[in-house]
Parts: structure tokens; sequence; C-alpha cells
């Protein structure tokens, strides 16, 4: 059965018409581009990332660090921040219009600015700080040079990341509607189509889609570019049904994927679901896990984006609108069914994805209650075995998952599997260990948390709890279990000791930890400390007016969180 062009044209007005009084509304010539090129976007709002919705749109800087970067409109810098991760270096401006903008993984302040940076830096003895201002501290005007643009925090290309906040609620609002010209005439591009049933997330209490082994609906394009096709006939499962899509945007002049605007689901002409990325606070952003299929990203690397809302999912801003069911499709009977989804990006390019839908009548799927334990969402969960304990709060869960476990003999202690790790969950919880022998005074405080997702191991620093009990935090299902680290942090220095570094710019290590983490680290010259800052295992130090000509000994200190600390002294002449 095929629809035809006829058909999808006349689903336009019923698309067009939905929602059109809920539209956000923001001042459109207020902020301009922070940059002094056109707008090429590398990222945009709504994208999802792991763990979160980007909040934001990265907007390339042709491969380049130290460009310009200017207010976007009038205000004062309210924030600065320094981080090794995260934003890097951030500038936040509050504007009298009730929005603060964000310019983030940026190189150094204007001069001013990176001044009070480095004079709070050298008083503190941190590099890393949040600093905030009156309203008289750092006034600007549109169009003012605020910083330069950079690779800092957790940047893996220079771009700068560029957002517009809502100042009383402080949550990210899409950039795009407000004004900024980003040229795009290209419509959203759907590859994949998925029909879900009962659960999403957990193959242990139903199944899963409606095609086994990974296999989706993928759509055709037809005559007219904007409408994507899947010819045949599908049939679902009766009763409730939801739908995922995986879709990508692009733009003129930017290789890279961005995301959709709104997806809207409409069943026989009637809409069922309005799907709007806009208002995401950081407070719900890791709500994403309930927005996507979790297990397809885990395993197949896909964001398939779920047009329904499963029980735990708590974000009414990007379900803009939803049915009775919360955007799941009812379908009895055995008539066939015209299922149209509307993609449209932030320039209003269009894709119609249609098909027909048609129930089937299938076997109910139950929980086997022989192999697993019933976990429910909005419930406290608990799990106690020998030598292992931890509780689940009512915010942990998407929907009630099957949970299984095993126990596997071993030395320290034995290793727990916990589940699976392509199962999400949003808060961190207390994980308690019990090792199976005695541990030494002098090691009680080298005992680590180990994980694995099955691919992949690390640790974190565990705590002794009550009765040779270890606790760690941890928000993740897969494997744990305890170990001793007692190797601390290995520092490779980028200068070789003894080095004339006259003509050279800064100092420079590379550390890292085999098991847990860099908590801490210093570099004291000449028995002073100097400001070294941090760019994921990289660190390094700008000579400035704390280092002057001569000769000098550096002593660079790193810990991780086991308080196993590495000493590297390096003597050099600048």
């Amino acid at each position: 059965m095929r629809v035809t062009a006829l058909l999808l044209c006349s689903l336009m007005p019923l698309f067009a018409h939905a929602q059109s009084a809920d539209e956000p509304h923001y001042p459109k010539d207020y902020f301009r581009n922070p940059l002094n090129i056109p707008i090429l976007l590398a990222g945009n709002f709504g994208e999802c990332r792991t763990g979160h919705f980007h909040s934001g749109v990265d907007i390339k800087t042709q491969g380049k660090e130290n460009l310009p970067v200017h207010a976007a409109g009038d205000g004062y810098i309210s924030r600065i921040k320094t981080e090794k991760g995260g934003f890097g270096h951030a500038i936040y401006i509050t504007h009298p219009n009730g929005y603060t903008s964000l310019y983030a993984h940026l190189n150094n302040f204007t001069p001013e600015l990176q001044r009070h940076l480095r004079k709070q830096q050298y008083e503190k003895k941190r590099w890393d700080l949040d600093l905030s201002f009156a309203s008289d501290k750092f006034p600007v005007k549109k169009g003012d040079l605020i910083a330069y643009s950079g690779n800092t925090g957790a940047s893996s290309a220079p771009h700068l990341h560029f957002e517009i906040r809502d100042s009383k609620s402080e949550h990210p609002l899409n950039p795009q509607l407000f004004g900024l010209k980003v040229t795009d005439n290209t419509p959203p591009v759907a590859t994949e189509l998925v029909f879900y049933r009962g659960n999403v997330y957990d193959r242990d209490l139903v199944s899963y889609t409606l095609a086994k082994n990974g296999k989706t609906y993928k759509p055709t394009r037809s005559g007219n570019a904007n409408y994507s096709i899947i010819a045949d006939t599908i049939e679902v499962p009766e009763g409730m049904t939801g739908v995922g899509i995986n879709a990508d945007d692009y733009m003129e002049g930017s290789e890279n994927t961005i995301t959709f605007y709104t997806a809207k689901v409409a069943l026989d002409e009637q809409l069922q679901c309005i799907v709007r990325m806009d208002d995401i606070g950081y407070d719900v952003s890791r709500y994403m896990h309930a927005y996507t299929d979790y297990y397809a990203k885990q395993v197949y690397k896909k964001w398939i984006q779920c047009l329904f809302r499963v029980p735990g999912n708590k974000l009414p801003a990007v379900y803009a609108a939803v049915n009775k069911n919360a955007g799941r499709l009812e379908l009895k009977g055995s008539e066939a069914h015209l299922l149209t989804v509307e993609l449209k990006d932030n320039n209003g390019n269009t894709t119609l994805v249609s098909t027909y839908i048609k129930p089937k009548a299938t076997a109910p799927v139950s929980k086997n209650e022989n192999r697993c334990t019933p976990f429910y969402h909005e419930r406290s969960n608990e799990f106690t075995g020998a030598n292992i304990s931890f509780t689940l709060d009512e915010r942990e869960l998407y929907d009630d998952i099957c949970f299984t476990s095993e126990q596997i003999p071993d030395d320290l202690s034995d290793k727990f599997r916990l589940h699976y790790p392509y199962i999400p969950l949003h808060h961190y919880f207390d994980l308690m260990i019990r090792p199976n022998k005695s541990i030494p005074q002098s090691l009680k405080s080298k005992i680590v948390l180990m994980y694995s997702d099955g691919k992949d191991e690390d640790g974190k620093a565990a705590q002794p709890a009550d009765k040779g009990w270890y606790k760690a935090n941890v928000r993740n299902f897969g494997t744990y279990w305890l170990a001793i680290d007692t190797t601390a942090p290995n520092i490779v220095s980028m200068q070789r000791n003894g080095a004339n570094m006259a003509k050279a710019s800064q100092l420079a290590f590379t550390v890292k930890d085999a098991v847990t983490s860099v908590k801490a680290y210093s570099g004291m010259l000449d028995g002073e400390w100097i400001c070294f800052e941090q760019h994921g295992s990289d660190i390094f130090y700008e000579f400035d007016q704390h280092c002057a000509r001569g000769k000098h000994e550096l002593v660079f200190r790193a810990e991780d969180e086991n308080g196993n600390e590495a000493v590297q002294v390096l003597n050099f002449t600048r």
C-alpha cells in the first residue's frame, strides 16, 4: 500500500495548524552573532549527547583558536568559570531583557578580566574557579570584545559553545529561535522507524521492537525530497505501540549532523505527539536517557528518539503535547491506519515520513518471576546479597525492569554483575561491597571499587563503612568488585631536566592514573605556588611574571583518589 504525495500534502494543514499558538516567542533582533564570521554549526540545541541534551549551539571557528568573541547584547559579565572539563573557560553575560548568554571553551579573556582572574587564582592558590560579579564590575555593550575562542574543557576541536538562558529559571533555550542568522535550506533526513510495545528499556520484561535482531524500518525518499515513504503496510502488535525515529538534520557548509527542532506524530490525521527542542533545564537534562532508546545507543551506536513518554520521563517541556496515552498509539481491530511523522528544523525545512500500520494479535508478554526480581520505577528498590547491598530510590528508574544479578567468586572480593549496562539509571546511589578477607590498616585507604561495562574497566576510591564494608557512589549497572590501588599517577614531562626554556612559552606535563583519576596536582616554583591549568590529561603553566629570567627548580606533584602521590623535580633555565 503506497502513500501518495497528494495525501501527504493534505496532511500539511494539520501539522501547520497544530500548536501554532504555543510556539515560543523570543526577541529576534536583540542578540548578534558572537563571532565575526558566518555561523556554521558543529552542533545545535537539543542534540542527544552522552548523559545530557546539548544546551546551546556549537559554532565552528574555521578549525582555529583565538578568534575574537563578542558580547551578543548589552549587559554585564556576571560570572566567569574555569574548569578542566565541562565548559573549560566560560563567560556569562546577564542582559537587561531577562536573558543570560554563555560563551564556552574559550582561551584567554580580555586583558582586564584575565588579570582579575589570575589575581584570584594566586590568592586562592587554585586554578579552577567560579567567580560572580556585580552589575557595575564588568559592564559590556553589544559587540564588545570579551574573549578569544579556544578548545578548553570537554571539547574535542576548536569551536565556540554559545547559549541563551532564561535568567530567572537558568534554563537553556534554543538560541536559533532568537533570530541568529544560520543559512540552512536542507530538511531533516529520517533513516529508521522503530516500533515499541511495553517497556523500551528491558529486554527481559517485554519484547523490544517488532522486528528482532535490531532490524528496523527504513524510509525511502519519494519523488519530492521532502517526502519519505515506507511502501508496505507494517504489522504492529495490537494495543499500545510507541514510535521511535532515527533522524539527522544538516546545513549547507558543514559536514556535521545536527538535530530537528520539532517532531509531530499523527495517526489517521489525528495529532498524537509533539516533541519540541527548546527550554531544557540542566536539572532535567539527564532525562535524555528516558527520551532515547538507551539500549540502541549502547549496543548499536544509534540515537533512536522516542516520540512518546515512558512513565519515568520528566521532560514535559520537550513533549510539548501528547495524547491521553502519553504519545503511544492505540491500535485495535484489523484495519490499516495512516501513520505520519513530520520533522522540522529550526529554519522551517520540513520532512514528512509516512506509512500504513496494521494491528496484529500477539500473545501477552509477562515478567519471568523465576529468574529475576521486579524493580519498579517511582519506588524504592533494595537489593542485598552475600557481601553486596544497595538501594535505588524512587528517582532512579524510568520504567519497571526485571532485575537480574550474578555473583562470581574472586580474590579480594567477589565480582558482582548487577543487571545490564544498557539499562540506564538516573541518579548516583551508594553501592556497598564486603571483601572476602581482612584488609590491613595500612591498605584501608587504598581500596577501589572497580567497574566494567563488558568493554572497559575503571575505578574510583571506595570508603570504609561499618562492619568491614566499603562503599562508593555509582550510577550504572554492570559488574563491580573491590581491588587495591597503591600505584601513583604517571607524570611525563614535556621538557627535559636541565633544559633551556628561554624561547619556550610554557611548562607542560601529561599526568594519568591507571586505576582512578588525578584528584589533585600542584607546581611549586622555587618554593612558591604557580598556576598550572588542566585540559584533559595535559597540565601546563604559561610563563608570566611569576617566573623571572634565570635558573629555577620546579617541584610538580600529582595525587590520585586514593592518596597515592607522584613527585617530579625539574630544573630549567629561562
